[in-house]
């Protein structure tokens, strides 16, 4: 009974991580792409976008940090050494990034979307070896 009341419980936070993340993925559209093509470049609809998309950033942060407290030891390592991975992608390579866009040695802008991609891409592919490997 215990068991199926842990997992029941994991489902729940699981399903609240997934409902913030999406609610959070929502309100960046919307002020990405609301601001050109909904209200017109307002200033005031997108400054209210914003407020919202960081409550829900907010909400979404909690959620995450409420998902790696029901983690049991081996899962959490897994998440602490995706997240180092990652961090280390993040820092190191977008300096990289950014020091090779600044003296042109590459023939792209540095744009945050491709750092973003690069420690997501990072951080998935890390939890999936850390499974494989402890497994």
């Amino acid at each position: 009974m215990e068991t199926q009341n842990w997992k029941n419980h994991r489902k729940q936070i699981t399903k609240d991580l997934a409902i913030w993340t999406a609610l959070w993925l929502i309100t960046l559209a919307l002020v990405t792409f609301g601001h050109q093509f909904l209200w017109n470049e307002n200033t005031l609809y997108t400054w209210i976008g914003f407020t919202v998309n960081l409550f829900f950033a907010g909400g979404l942060l909690l959620a995450n940090i409420r998902f790696l407290k029901s983690l049991d030891e081996l899962e959490k390592q897994i998440q602490l050494e995706a997240m180092g991975i990652a961090l280390g992608v993040g820092v190191f390579g977008g300096i990289s990034f950014n020091l090779m866009d600044n003296t042109n040695l590459i023939p792209v802008d540095a744009e945050i979307s491709f750092l973003i991609i690069a420690i997501s891409l990072t951080y998935m592919i890390a939890i999936a070896i850390g499974k494989k490997r402890y497994q």
